[in-house]
């Protein structure tokens, strides 16, 4: 019987929570679990590197809210007429309607202006 319940509903939630405690934060583990699978930190392969990404958006948009409403808006619907990477666009394609809301998106967008990704952080190791 008890064993039944944890698989039910207890044991998914802990899991969960535990992570959640154990990440900086939200906007890491939302990064780490989705993003990195195509954007590397530093090297371009099948998309371009979350630091070139970066830098190319604060060029465009220093002030944080600036940076956050720009990236969430064009990773919700990519569009080559709104990007500001044509040049990654024609290397590596448009980057995919993922289907995150927008809310998820600026979390994510909130960290990757936050992070230092030449050194070690939340879900990366140098």
């Amino acid at each position: 019987m008890l064993e039944s319940k944890l698989k039910q509903g207890i044991l998914p939630f802990i899991l969960i929570y535990s992570s959640l405690v154990h990440a900086d934060n939200i906007g890491s583990l939302l990064f780490h679990g989705n993003c990195i699978t195509c954007h590397t930190k530093h090297r371009a392969i099948s998309a371009p590197a979350i630091s070139t990404i970066k830098s190319n958006y604060l060029r465009a948009f220093p002030k944080k809210e600036d940076f956050i409403a720009s990236m969430s808006t064009w990773v919700e619907h990519p569009n080559s007429e709104t990007s500001i990477m044509l040049e990654a666009i024609k290397k590596h394609a448009l980057m995919p309607e993922l289907g995150f809301d927008k809310s998820t998106l600026e979390i994510i967008s909130a960290y990757i202006y936050e992070t230092d990704f030449s050194k070690e952080n939340e879900g990366y190791k140098k």
